[in-house]
């Protein structure tokens, strides 16, 4: 029995950083937090469980979470992640607004971590990181709703992209500096935050579609002879100023 109690404690151990209970803050290296009830490895990244059910999650490079805490913090009252996946509620909204959910996603996770509570110091608020009174002005009620926010924060990006003739980057800069700011500037505002913030969703919005068409490539070669379709791949047109952004 001794040896027994002995086996199970070390392996509570072992599985202890894989696989977490409770409410918990992810801390990542950006200085976000992602309120999660459970997480575990799957592979280079953590996934955390955004609800009690395994549909709704979010996964982090390991290597961007800095430490793990726990929320102390009072639970937020209605949680749409909780009754609906996030993917589901981004789909459905990016659809309706007919943007490329990949590029909302990019933009969430650049915003705030996927951390539906997250506050910056200016104010901003939620997942899309909302200013209140455009919360307002887009009528959101409750800014940390995940699915509001995510409505408003998306119908805002696509105002921006329809007011720069769909100029990702102009519209990406303004969503972070405001637009005075580009039309001051006539584009990427020189401000480090702001050009650092457009270089990062660049980046991780062409990863995304790099892999999906890879991804959609292999499927090809793997069904020649027996079907010619391409699936169709959804894809933001980037300028040239993309480079230009990261410096």
């Amino acid at each position: 029995m001794k040896l027994l109690a002995q086996f199970a404690l070390g392996l509570a151990l072992l599985t202890a950083p894989l696989f977490a209970c409770g409410a918990d803050l992810a801390v990542l290296t950006n200085g976000f937090s992602i309120r999660h009830e459970r997480r575990e490895m799957v592979g280079s990244v953590t996934r955390l469980y955004l609800g009690a059910d395994r549909d709704g999650y979010v996964d982090v490079p390991t290597d961007e979470i800095d430490r793990f805490e726990k929320d102390l913090s009072a639970p937020a009252g209605a949680t749409a992640h909780n009754s609906q996946p996030m993917n589901e509620v981004i789909n459905a909204v990016s659809s309706r607004h007919h943007l490329d959910p990949d590029l909302i996603n990019s933009v969430i996770h650049a915003e705030s971590g996927f951390n539906p509570r997250a506050v910056s110091p200016k104010g901003a608020q939620g997942l899309m990181q909302l200013m209140p009174q455009t919360a307002s002005r887009l009528g959101v009620a409750d800014a940390f709703d995940p699915g509001a926010n995510v409505e408003g924060g998306t119908r805002y990006l696509r105002e921006l992209l329809e007011r720069y003739n769909f100029d990702l980057i102009k519209a990406l800069a303004a969503y972070n500096a405001g637009p005075q700011r580009v039309e001051q500037y006539h584009g990427v505002p020189p401000y480090y935050e702001t050009q650092a913030y457009v270089a990062r969703i660049v980046r991780d919005f062409n990863r995304k579609k790099l892999a999906e068409r890879k991804a959609a490539a292999a499927k090809t070669v793997s069904h020649q002879g027996s079907a010619h379709h391409t699936p169709t791949v959804k894809q933001v047109s980037l300028p040239d100023t993309t480079e230009q952004a990261s410096r």
